[in-house]
């Protein structure tokens, strides 16, 4: 095992992930019109949910626990979305902004996966969660259908993010070109889907002949 060695650039990408996803997190509350204690706790588990999952799985210390600026950064945020008017947040900025630190999240959860000697598709998984497990758990506490069962390109942008970074890996790149390249290529699928309203195909069943006549 050779734990990940941080480098600024991994460092701006889980400070850019946490952000992001507990700023999401707050603003939901916010239109939930809930209290400023609820909307703190909506930004610390949207930005901390997918790597605790991501930790706990891999067997490495617990990333908010053993850095204090985690949670003082959701503090920070849920602050903000608490002054601010909702008005600031509404239209597709938040979208893109949420796309962004899923993808930076993406890269960051895969390339802390590889660094605990996981396999390639665990490596992947590791990356999807990371990038996704936040906003779940979010959608499952507010009580609203989460994102994960609409068509809409989102995991599989962060699928695409920790696969670049897997194969980057596999072909010994260098690897801060590779952690940006698949963050910059994840992001602009996610930013395609919002802009296109790109989507997997649903499952359609198709009609069943009837056996007789009814």
């Amino acid at each position: 095992m050779n734990p990940i060695v941080l480098t600024p650039l991994l460092d701006a990408l889980d400070l850019i992930g946490v952000a992001v996803f507990a700023l999401s997190g707050a603003l939901l509350a916010a239109k939930m019109r809930q209290t400023f204690v609820t909307m703190a706790f909506f930004a610390m588990v949207t930005g901390t949910g997918g790597g605790t999952i991501r930790d706990v799985l891999i067997g490495a210390p617990v990333f908010w626990i053993v850095d204090p600026w985690v949670a003082t950064i959701c503090l920070a945020v849920a602050v903000l979305a608490w002054f601010t008017p909702s008005r600031w947040w509404d239209g597709k900025l938040l979208d893109y902004s949420d796309g962004a630190g899923l993808a930076a999240y993406a890269v960051l959860g895969t390339a802390k996966a590889l660094s605990y000697d996981l396999s390639p598709i665990p490596a992947v998984l590791m990356g999807v969660a990371t990038g996704c497990a936040g906003g779940i758990i979010r959608d499952v506490v507010a009580g609203r259908p989460s994102i994960i069962v609409r068509p809409e390109l989102y995991v599989t942008a962060a699928a695409f993010s920790a696969t670049l970074t897997v194969a980057g890996d596999a072909l010994a790149l260098p690897r801060v070109p590779v952690w940006i390249g698949a963050a910059t290529a994840g992001f602009i699928l996610r930013a395609a889907a919002i802009r296109f309203s790109l989507a997997l195909p649903a499952y359609r069943k198709d009609a069943q002949p009837s056996d007789g006549p009814e």
